[in-house]
């Protein structure tokens, strides 16, 4: 017995030594038992190395994500580029009308000719900005481009003009041959 406590109690007689054996198993018992219930001791390191390589991966994850879109809208102006390119209307010297339009609050000009002017007027043809110019375009292809990216076509529809009553011009109407 390496207990000198129990020794003492031994030879006090107020324990016996069967008593003191079933003490010193049960104490065997109870260490054998406390690893498997002690909790593993956290590693703080290791904690934050795997929170570190989560928020990295979060990143990588946003910035492919951000690539994946970039490219996709440079796919979509190529596109875009393709169609305006492939089907807008010539003009040449018989250009000579001044065609004044609103894009981005400026006013632009494109020239055209009357049968285009015309044809702008009435919507059947559209306008589509291009590499910092404007090119006529058919309406239909203008609507696909208009699906595809608004900010890059200039589409004049047909207005549905609403009388004002109290507009005391109402009366008059505008000819179609003026320009601005």
């Amino acid at each position: 017995m390496s207990n000198p406590f129990q020794e003492q109690l031994l030879k006090a007689g107020l324990v016996t030594r069967q008593q003191v054996q079933k003490a010193n198993q049960d104490k065997q018992k109870n260490r054998k038992q406390r690893p498997s219930k002690k909790e593993k001791p956290v590693d703080e390191a290791a904690l934050k190395a795997r929170q570190a390589a989560q928020e990295k991966a979060e990143r990588d994850r946003e910035l492919n994500r951000k690539k994946q879109e970039q490219a996709r809208q440079k796919a979509i102006s190529i596109e875009i580029n393709q169609l305006i390119t492939s089907n807008r209307l010539p003009r040449d010297h018989n250009c000579e009308i001044a065609y004044n339009f609103e894009h981005n609050k400026k006013v632009k000009r494109i020239y055209v000719n009357a049968e285009m002017r015309q044809q702008i007027i009435s919507g059947r043809l559209g306008i589509a900005r291009i590499e910092g110019g404007y090119e006529l375009i058919p309406r239909a292809i203008a609507e696909k481009i208009r699906q595809r990216n608004e900010k890059r076509v200039v589409i004049f529809e047909e207005d549905v003009k609403t009388a004002d009553e109290d507009d005391p011009y109402s009366g008059y109407q505008i000819p179609d041959d003026l320009t601005w």
